[in-house]
């Protein structure tokens, strides 16, 4: 099964981890102390960038029948719309920049340029996912309810179709997301999942009339002669917005690396263990200070988990704090280039379509997930004494486990 003992698996003491927890809480506390000014400007000018490109990107498709001027204003209202998703609405919706007491810059105002509500996404996601990280049976976006992504959980003949549900999956992300946030909310509100005269249901069937309506109405009819060509140019765009927000979200969710935890684990997790779990299922990727943007920072994925509600613009240094963590208690940083951080992912997507029986690993060994019990297979020199092992590494120690078993 998924880790249930967090501590055993990372080969670390109970003092260790508390060390490393009071190392983390100094990080936080750093930055809360040192939030002001240039955090401030950041966010505004990143308001006032999104914003123009979107008036500019308006602008143009005015004239959008002449092919050259569609394609200029659906790639600036492309770019309006990622960095809207993903830098302004996924971390205002953190509450990143509520301490600036700005209500304009606030997790209890901010509604998202998307179909789904901003409350029952944050509620799904701040919530569900952020405290129940990869903890399978507590955490549903661990596959959101549709892909297999752990061994943990029992293969279902419907799992044989998930390439291809990945692939719609990626292009209607936001209608997925969506559809998921509803369904949490009505979990939270002891309705019904097919019952949709609730309130949950208004909230969203009226969130995606506004937003089809502003998208596919609105905005082309005040295009006049050029509306065709705006309801292309406003469809491509939601189109690019979800392929790269599933992009980003799956490259830190799902390579190799990032763990899966058991509800055992979570009984007794204390804070540290809580910091350490965030560590261990989470994954980044390598990016300039370009794709860091366009990426809402996300591309610091572990750094995200470990801090969801610190500004973003701040991870970047963060980061280096949290890497050097890693290498003074001997934990895997998991990253990569974001190629190779999708294609770990498309592989377990592809994998795990198939029945256990035709798998050579199981959920203790595996490289998309794995146990404290991987270390101490048959005719393995591992251990698992937390004493010893902390000696010979977790990283040493997967590495070691890596060369010895086949990667099925």
């Amino acid at each position: 099964m998924a880790i249930t003992d967090i501590a055993q698996f990372a080969h670390l003491t109970d003092v260790d981890v508390k060390a490393l927890g009071d190392e983390l809480d100094s990080i936080r506390s750093d930055v809360e102390d040192d939030r002001g000014v240039r955090d401030a400007r950041y966010i505004r000018r990143t308001i006032a960038l999104q914003r123009g490109l979107e008036v500019c990107a308006r602008a143009t498709l005015l004239c959008s029948r002449r092919r050259p001027l569609w394609l200029l204003g659906t790639v600036l209202l492309s770019a309006s719309k990622v960095i809207e998703n993903m830098e302004l609405a996924h971390n205002i919706s953190h509450g990143q920049w509520d301490w600036m007491n700005d209500p304009e810059i606030h997790s209890n105002t901010w509604e998202w340029d998307q179909v789904g509500p901003s409350s029952q996404w944050k509620r799904a996601h701040n919530y569900t996912h952020h405290i129940y990280t990869n903890i399978v049976g507590m955490d549903d976006d661990i596959g959101f309810g549709i892909l297999r992504m752990t061994r943990d959980v029992p293969w279902r003949p419907a799992n044989l179709i998930q390439p291809f549900a990945n692939i719609i999956l990626a292009v209607t992300f936001e209608w997925g997301i969506a559809r998921h946030d509803l369904d949490a909310q009505k979990k939270l509100d002891g309705v019904g999942p097919h019952e949709r005269g609730s309130q949950a249901s208004a909230v969203f069937y009226r969130k995606i009339g506004r937003q089809l309506g502003k998208d596919f109405v609105l905005f082309p009819a005040l295009a006049g002669r050029s509306w065709r060509t705006t309801v292309t140019a406003n469809a491509t765009a939601n189109l690019i917005r979800n392929l790269w927000a599933y992009l980003v979200i799956f490259c830190g969710h799902f390579p190799d690396g990032a763990e899966k935890f058991t509800v055992k684990q979570y009984e007794t997790e204390t804070k540290p263990e809580w910091y350490l779990r965030q560590m261990l299922g989470s994954a980044n990727f390598r990016a300039g200070p370009l794709m860091a943007f366009m990426s809402g920072n996300l591309c610091y994925q572990i750094e995200h988990h470990l801090f969801p509600d610190l500004p973003s613009n701040r991870y970047v240094e963060i980061a280096q704090r949290v890497e050097a963590l890693c290498d003074k208690y001997d934990l895997p940083y998991t990253t990569g280039s974001l190629g190779r951080q999708y294609w770990l992912a498309l592989r377990t997507i592809h994998k795990l379509a198939l029945p256990d029986r035709f798998l050579d690993r199981t959920s203790d060994d595996a490289p998309e997930t794995s146990s404290e019990r991987r270390f101490s297979f048959t005719g393995s020199h591992l251990t698992t004494d937390a004493g010893e092992g902390r000696r010979h590494g977790l990283r040493s120690a997967l590495r070691d486990t890596r060369q010895a078993r086949s990667p099925r």
